[in-house]
């Protein structure tokens, strides 16, 4: 493996080609977020309107719904229940909300508004261990394409626990993924647009304290998903440059995956500081095996086999690591 990197170093290079992933799947809808279980199943979101399941024999099925009034549901982060449900987080062109899925295709409210108002277009739900539920909403602007731009800081997190629902953390640049630390003590959150990891320790009321930066990141860097190793570090996803992100304790980087067309990244990087970020840059990948990178899961044997999600992609990119995942939440659910 490469030697760490400090954060925004020149010095990182391309740590894997594209050629040594595996991939498990075949025509999945938007596979945007993954999770993994320690029997073999992965999970991906469905833009069809919930999950796709990929069983151990290699056969794959779906579990489908619509919301409530009948419109279709657009799941962005999924998140797997001990009673086999999933927590969905709508991506609506306008609305938003978290919604329960069975596997039945029953879909109910699990939360759709926050301090009386409607909850926007929402990016991420995450449960932890003491059955708490973290959710993201990456901005207020509508369209969301409006806050594609390092000047915007709109986001923010939502928690839910046994005094209800309440926003826990605002003025986020772009908040992605949120992930409580192993030992339980830290909510982790991903700024795509702000392009940094930060932290906030959590208090005993389920409160958060104070920011704190953890690293910064880069040009071609927009962190999206992200999950925790054995040893502490955090790996990020980064759409865009398709690049997988080992983060240390002190905040040094190491490069561990690069499947990045040059020529795409720089022309995103352009509209990005002239402030001119659309969904076309979002919409394409370049020349990749990798289709914009958002996801990440430790999943197989040891939870040393990295599963990759991509925005635009059809599969999921596998690969093996020499270091082993922390096992999630819900590892040994079915």
């Amino acid at each position: 493996m490469n030697s760490p990197a400090s954060p925004n170093s020149s010095s990182l290079v391309p740590a894997i080609n594209g050629a040594a992933f595996d991939f498990v799947g075949r025509g999945l809808h938007r596979p945007e977020c993954v999770l993994c279980t320690a029997r073999g199943d992965v999970f991906a979101s469905d833009w069809r309107g919930g999950v796709s399941h990929l069983l151990p024999d290699g056969s794959q099925g779906a579990y489908l719904g619509r919301l409530p009034d009948g419109g279709a549901l657009r799941p962005n982060g999924i998140s797997l229940e001990e009673d086999g449900s999933f927590l969905i987080a709508h991506l609506g062109d306008t609305t938003g909300g978290v919604y329960r899925l069975t596997r039945g295709g029953g879909v109910s409210v699990f939360l759709d508004r926050v301090d009386g108002d409607p909850l926007p277009p929402t990016n991420y739900v995450f449960t932890d261990r003491v059955g708490r539920r973290w959710i993201t909403v990456s901005t207020r602007h509508v369209p969301r394409a409006a806050a594609y731009r390092g000047d915007v800081a709109d986001g923010f997190v939502v928690l839910v626990d046994d005094k209800g629902a309440r926003i826990v953390a605002d003025a986020l640049g772009y908040t992605n993924e949120a992930y409580v630390s192993p030992d339980g003590n830290a909510l982790y959150i991903n700024e795509t647009f702000g392009r940094r990891l930060l932290r906030y320790a959590i208090l005993p009321n389920g409160d958060l304290g104070r920011r704190e930066v953890v690293t910064e990141f880069g040009t071609g860097v927009f962190p999206d998903g992200l999950a925790f190793d054995q040893d502490g570090c955090v790996w990020i996803t980064s759409i865009i440059s398709n690049r997988v992100i080992r983060v240390f304790p002190d905040g040094s980087q190491q490069l561990m995956i690069e499947d990045a067309d040059t020529d795409h990244v720089d022309w995103v990087e352009d509209a990005f500081r002239s402030g001119t970020l659309g969904r076309p840059h979002l919409d394409n990948a370049g020349n990749t095996v990798l289709k914009n990178v958002s996801s990440i899961a430790f999943g197989g044997a040891g939870l040393r086999t990295l599963h990759l999600g991509c925005l635009l992609g059809d599969r999921i990119a596998c690969l093996r690591q020499d270091v082993a995942g922390y096992p999630p939440v819900h590892w040994e659910y079915r």
